[in-house]
């Protein structure tokens, strides 16, 4: 792969075409990446991907998060947001323009960094078997792959994360970011309306947003934030920010894993682990098996319990939780095999606990970050 410096831009939403006159000079790619969550896509993505049709025979938008439960900060999947790319751009632009889904590697970024790579890779070479002449077909060492984005703030931090590729850096200046929009979005009525929020939006973004509006998806997101902004209020008035701690528990027998259905909102309807809130008197380990009993009635003597844990670990990404400032400590249990598992009933703060088949586990049925967590944890199994 070609390794070329960082290229800087800086653009207005209206000066848009300034970019285009003279003021690339570093040549053309044969594809540039665009990683992003796009939830919703605007002005500002499109920008983007404006410059990277320009400079690009091919287009990767990559976009993040797209196996997560509907949350605040992510209440589109990826067909969705797929759906709202392509409506923002013409028939031709399509053409050069690939939208692919890339998981979130919460905790693993070597794993996530990979993916990407792959994902990139396994278009390259699928363009070359088509035998359209667009790149050369002698695999991807001779192909010119970029990444460009917006180097707003710390989101961005993938442009450095593949040094062996072209990277294009977007300085871009907007008073209005994706996180304003979605407030904008769901907070509804006049909040919506408001033309200095759907000014910012590409036409075809508005069009699937006034449809989406009417889904029991977005109902559910509404929820979702309402609960977020009373649990958020009743700390409103502390003197610094709150940060809260809690622990879960991985409890694995027998290739099964014990998860509960939350009961309501956030996450009403989600897998998680058993888990819950740290108490001032306990310690982290006993908030663990406590919450575990609370939720799932479990009929495993505590002293077996104790006796099979094997492995903790905290978990602290600072986005893991819409709620606030998170921090969990999670325990992994790993019970001697059996013919029958424990009976289970859930109970507490969960609709239901069950048994649940390890490999048979889904991302988009998870509440927050506790698939990522399992997926760490299991690493560390006996």
């Amino acid at each position: 792969m070609t390794y070329k410096k960082i290229i800087d831009f800086e653009f207005l939403p209206d000066d848009i075409e300034d970019l285009y006159n003279g003021k690339v000079h570093d040549g053309q790619y044969d594809v540039l990446v665009f990683i992003g969550r796009f939830s919703p896509f605007h002005k500002g993505h499109k920008a983007v991907v404006d410059v990277a049709l320009k400079k690009a025979k091919k287009v990767i938008i990559l976009v993040g998060s797209s196996f997560r439960s509907r949350t605040e900060r992510n209440p589109f999947n990826f067909q969705e947001r797929q759906k709202m790319i392509n409506a923002s751009f013409t028939d031709q632009e399509n053409e050069k323009i690939v939208i692919l889904p890339i998981r979130d590697m919460t905790y693993r970024d070597h794993k996530w960094i990979s993916q990407v790579q792959e994902a990139v890779k396994e278009e390259i070479l699928n363009t070359a078997n088509e035998g359209t002449g667009s790149f050369r077909p002698n695999g991807t060492q001779d192909v010119k792959v970029g990444l460009i984005g917006c180097e707003k703030d710390h989101t961005s931090y993938y442009l450095k994360k593949f040094p062996m590729w072209g990277s294009v850096g977007v300085k871009f200046v907007n008073p209005l970011n994706a996180t304003d929009i979605r407030r904008a979005y769901f907070a509804g009525g006049e909040a919506w309306a408001n033309v200095k929020i759907l000014q910012h939006l590409p036409d075809g973004v508005v069009n699937f947003l006034d449809h989406f509006a009417h889904s029991f998806d977005y109902e559910y997101v509404q929820n979702e934030m309402a609960f977020n902004r009373k649990n958020k209020a009743a700390w409103a008035n502390a003197p610094y920010a709150p940060t809260f701690n809690a622990a879960d528990s991985v409890i694995i027998q027998s290739g099964h894993i014990l998860l509960v259905t939350r009961r309501s909102h956030p996450g009403k309807g989600l897998l998680a682990l058993p888990g819950g809130y740290l108490n001032q008197e306990e310690t982290l380990l006993d908030c663990a098996l406590r919450e575990l009993r609370e939720e799932t009635k479990i009929k495993v003597p505590e002293k077996v319990l104790r006796g099979s844990m094997v492995y903790d670990r905290n978990f602290d990404d600072p986005y893991r939780s819409d709620r606030g400032r998170m921090i969990t400590q999670a325990f992994l249990f790993q019970l001697e095999d059996m013919d029958e598992l424990p009976k289970v009933k859930g109970s507490d703060d969960a609709e239901k606990a069950k048994w649940y088949p390890i490999a048979f586990l889904n991302e988009e049925d998870f509440f927050e970050d506790h698939y990522h967590i399992i997926q760490v944890m299991l690493g560390h199994m006996k």
